[in-house]
């Protein structure tokens, strides 16, 4: 079976994972990574035995597929060049820095025939896996994503860096689009929000509370979902599941309770999460099938993410902490 010829633009914190895992898998043939900073590109190059490249328009002509990991003010660009010319492309989250970029994206790899996934990697989290088949109509969710201050991460604010994973998941289970929207947050180390809550009212009355914060010196990933007669909670990190059901207790006693709280602990196993992302993606572009993160589902978290970020800027609660005015001494 012929390989895959892949590229990587961007090889940082991320990328350079990218890199790894393709010039691990058997279905793959690494053919080079990109990236501005030449010595890093070198040193990825170098572990996993391809070249070291400085401009992605070196990779066109001689990949079939491409994971673009660069900031996110980049990926409409990049992305564009490589669809342009016939290339699959996986694009980190969020899939553009604007929806009228991802929704340019979408309409191009639509019209080339092409695979366009967007990395939401939460998406094959073992947790997350099991999860879509036991939540069926939740009533209420609640996210807490909580992680400390990455200085590389400067484009974004918390809500594009953070908060996007649990939207896409939310959107994915809820299926309903929503109905309003309400949000507030503060930048505290950057010149964007640094933390942010929201509260999204859905069509199908679905309620889902969030809060994101990359100022936390612990990490925390928890999701929560509650419908008719049950509780599940979520650790992304470890990963967990325990799910709480209310059930008649069989027999009761006169007087005792006639229903009772059982706590179940679910037992999670899975492969590393980008392994399984990148196999998926590769597994799309030798069939010709749609990923579970398109195109189209990324445009439609970026537009919620947007929508809640723009709020937050007019409710008046950004601004870098540097630039409030000092008080003038009489």
């Amino acid at each position: 079976m012929k390989k895959i010829r892949v590229g990587v633009v961007g090889v940082g914190r991320l990328g350079q994972h990218h890199a790894r895992i393709y010039a691990e898998m058997p279905n793959t043939e690494l053919i080079g990574v990109v990236d501005t900073d030449a010595p890093r590109a070198a040193k990825v190059a170098k572990s996993c035995a391809t070249q070291g490249l400085f401009d992605h328009r070196m990779l066109l002509d001689e990949v079939d597929a491409v994971s673009i990991a660069v900031p996110t003010t980049s990926h409409y660009p990049i992305a564009r060049d490589f669809l342009t010319n016939g290339v699959h492309a996986l694009i980190e989250k969020p899939i553009a820095a604007t929806v009228a970029e991802a929704r340019e994206l979408v309409d191009l790899a639509r019209e080339k025939n092409l695979v366009l996934q967007a990395g939401h990697i939460e998406r094959f989290n073992a947790a997350i896996i099991r999860l879509r088949e036991i939540v069926k109509d939740p009533v209420f969710i609640e996210v807490h994503r909580l992680g400390p201050y990455d200085p590389r991460v400067q484009d974004v604010g918390v809500v594009l860096d953070l908060m996007i994973h649990d939207l896409d998941i939310i959107l994915e289970v809820v299926k309903s689009p929503a109905r309003s929207i309400d949000a507030v947050g503060v930048a505290i180390f950057s010149d964007k929000e640094d933390i942010a809550n929201a509260r999204i009212h859905f069509e199908n009355g679905c309620i889902a509370n969030l809060t994101a914060s990359r100022i936390t010196p612990k990490k925390t990933r928890k999701i929560r979902f509650f419908q008719e007669d049950t509780y599940i909670s979520v650790d992304y990190v470890k990963p967990s599941m325990e799910i709480y059901r209310k059930q008649a207790v069989p027999n009761p006693r006169p007087g005792s309770p006639s229903v009772e709280i059982v706590r179940k602990r679910v037992r999670l196993k899975g492969q590393e999460p980008l392994k399984a992302e990148l196999d998926h993606f590769i597994e799309c572009v030798t069939q010709g099938v749609p990923p579970q993160v398109t195109g189209e589902k990324a445009r439609d978290a970026l537009a919620l993410a947007v929508e809640i970020s723009e709020m937050i800027k007019r409710n008046g609660r950004v601004y870098p902490p540097q630039a409030t005015p000092a008080k003038k001494k009489k």
